[in-house]
């Protein structure tokens, strides 16, 4: 089985501000782990954005500069959105986080 194959998404949705969304989207961007990043504002998705798995910190900002250029134009134009979040997780992450999920349950 490759890399890929192990690989399991999971997405997370969260509410953000117009003058938040560039940073939180650096964020991300930098994070390395995130796939693909989309913002929607009342149900309409306004912009939906591929990344590579694994180019995160200043290689990433190198990149995806034009892609931030775009977000920052687009946060002058509106006030909150939501932005979905699909992360590339690998099975040991999840275990850690079920681990942590008992950890706070007991």
């Amino acid at each position: 089985m490759t890399d890929k194959e192990r690989m399991k998404t999971t997405i997370d949705e969260m509410k953000v501000k117009g003058n938040n969304l560039v940073s939180k989207v650096k964020e991300l961007v930098e994070e390395g782990n995130t796939r693909r990043v989309s913002i929607r504002k009342d149900g309409r998705t306004l912009i939906e954005v591929p990344l590579s798995v694994g180019v995160g910190g200043a290689t990433a900002a190198i990149i995806f500069a034009p892609v931030i250029a775009a977000v920052g134009a687009l946060a002058a134009l509106v006030t909150d959105v939501d932005v979905i979040v699909e992360r590339a997780v690998t099975p040991a992450e999840i275990v850690e986080e079920s681990d942590a999920d008992d950890a706070k349950d007991a």
